[in-house]
């Protein structure tokens, strides 16, 4: 009798934990929630301050609906100190208005386009239709970059950079003597048609980077703080191919209030 009631306790005993073990088995895996900290690329948190910025002015981004020509906030003659009066009105009334009349005209076949602005057609160039897609690029980012261009410059610009602008160029250049030789040198090296910008990069850092044709640097996730147009339609009546001559001029006439403006927008601090 005792060793029947054992055996029946070690069967009982052994059905109880297989019973436990299925119950278990068919509920899954369960679920942990994780108390570290998840990591955010450097990336990721600077895009996010960067990538929807205004870019064109301080409070709006660049209308195509339809697009315009700025007007210089300065005369034709103002800034004989590095461009001559001929040069910037064949550069802003020619040059410029017919990137702003190109572009007008490709959108005018995907009008649903004009309610995006312009850095928001060439930060997602792969969006815009392929029939104008290299027109928006070119005729796009061409309006971009001279709405920005002309208000780099002023009539009582140039000498040596002051506030944020100083202290920043120093704390990554090392001095602004260096910052403008390796900024004048890029220039120089890009071959053909393009420019040269200082822009912030992405993990937060200022940095010279030059552009072929009329790229803006928002293309490649970066923020344009100033930057100097090397086509030759910007120099070649005054200094026909000097071009170093041309970037070391235009120094004289540089903005620094406009540029320490758009550097305060994208600093590490904001």
């Amino acid at each position: 009798m005792i060793i029947k009631f054992l055996r029946q306790q070690v069967v009982f005993l052994i059905t109880g934990v297989f019973l436990v073990s299925l119950l278990f088995a068919c509920q899954g895996e369960p679920i942990v929630e994780s108390l570290a900290p998840i990591a955010t690329p450097v990336a990721q948190e600077t895009f996010a301050t960067t990538q929807f910025l205004a870019v064109a002015y301080p409070d709006r981004e660049l209308s195509a609906s339809p697009a315009q020509l700025p007007k210089l906030p300065y005369a034709d003659n103002a800034l004989e100190k590095a461009i001559d009066a001929e040069t910037m009105k064949l550069h802003h009334d020619g040059h410029h208005a017919a990137y702003v009349n190109k572009l007008n005209e490709a959108l005018e076949k995907h009008p649903e386009l004009k309610n995006r602005s312009v850095e928001a057609m060439l930060r997602g160039l792969n969006s815009v239709p392929e029939d104008i897609r290299e027109t928006v690029r070119n005729n796009g980012g061409g309006h971009l970059n001279h709405t920005i261009f002309w208000q780099l410059m002023s009539p009582n610009g140039g000498g040596q950079p002051t506030g944020e602008i100083a202290q920043q160029i120093n704390q990554t250049f090392g001095s602004f003597d260096a910052f403008k030789k390796q900024f004048n040198e890029a220039g120089e090296n890009r071959f053909g048609s393009g420019w040269v910008w200082l822009v912030r990069n992405a993990q937060n850092q200022l940095q010279i980077v030059t552009t072929p044709n009329q790229d803006n640097p928002i293309k490649d996730g970066l923020y344009p703080i100033m930057g100097n147009d090397v086509w030759e339609h910007a120099y070649y009546l005054r200094y026909r191919n000097r071009r170093a001559e041309y970037l070391n001029n235009w120094w004289n006439v540089v903005n620094w209030p406009e540029i320490n403006r758009r550097v305060q927008t994208v600093s590490p601090q904001t």
